[in-house]
């Protein structure tokens, strides 16, 4: 067993961390190499996964990541042109 091999154990008993669990970390190094840049691709490749769709599961977005998502589309949106006079009367019908 993996945990045998690594004396995983042991290593987070001294260190005062046995509450970390290796599948947890995996989850937030993905995570964090998301968040750097890496492309979803390699990251697939890099956790052996094989479908996308799994390593989207693995990454979890922080607040700071969805703030500056929140915050992008709104600066997007103020310097996005007004709609035209044809568009306002089509949505004001809606």
């Amino acid at each position: 067993m993996l945990r045998d091999v690594t004396q995983w154990d042991e290593v987070v008993t001294t260190l005062g961390y046995e509450h970390l669990r290796r599948h947890g970390l995996r989850h937030t190094g993905l995570t964090w190499m998301a968040d750097a840049g890496v492309p979803l691709h390699v990251l697939r490749v890099m956790a052996g996964h094989g479908s996308l769709q799994t390593t989207q599961r693995y990454l979890h977005p922080d607040l700071l990541a969805i703030s500056a998502a929140g915050r992008s589309l709104s600066t997007y949106l103020a310097a996005a042109p007004a709609p035209s006079p044809s568009l306002q009367a089509t949505l004001q019908v809606l």
